[in-house]
């Protein structure tokens, strides 16, 4: 079932604001259960907290895409314009496969003209291939400090 251009909103790309917090922890929590259903990622809500306030207090800014009618959370993304490093993309299972990524990694490659890098657990295939589709290219391989899952540094490189 499609929806018609009336019955839709146009989205809505946006710095964080306070009130965003609920919305985007659950959005947070939906997203990486639907990927990894046996970690519990209720209990890293304060970490997620701490870790965005504290990469915000240094520099990094946090965007939030709303969508859908009414307009609701969709995603967010977390990236530092001075070193090009993506802590945190994140799309809402109920938006998956809407563009909402595609939109999100724009804005964060608009943010940082240069260069993006970012993480992304080795099993991951989905997410992978999107940032595969995207222009990301793998760097080198880690460890996620959390969970210990292993780990790929993939990197987005402006077109010269």
């Amino acid at each position: 079932m499609s929806l018609d251009a009336a019955e839709t909103s146009a989205p809505l790309l946006r710095r964080r604001a306070d009130a965003d917090w609920p919305a985007m922890l659950d959005l947070w929590v939906a997203a990486w259960r639907a990927t990894y259903p046996e970690i519990d990622f209720d209990a890293r809500r304060g970490w997620l907290t701490e870790q965005v306030e504290k990469l915000e207090a240094q520099g990094a800014a946090t965007l939030c895409l709303f969508a859908g009618a009414p307009l609701a959370l969709a995603g967010f993304v977390v990236i530092d314009p001075q070193t090009g490093w993506l802590d945190q993309i994140c799309v809402g299972p109920a938006f998956t496969g809407d563009g909402c990524g595609v939109k999100l990694m724009a804005a964060a490659c608009a943010l940082s003209p240069g260069v993006v890098r970012l993480d992304v657990n080795a099993d991951n295939m989905r997410a992978i291939r999107f940032y595969e589709r995207g222009g990301f290219v793998q760097i080198g391989r880690g460890a996620n400090t959390l969970s210990g899952r292993a780990t790929i540094m993939m990197e987005w490189r402006a077109q010269q």
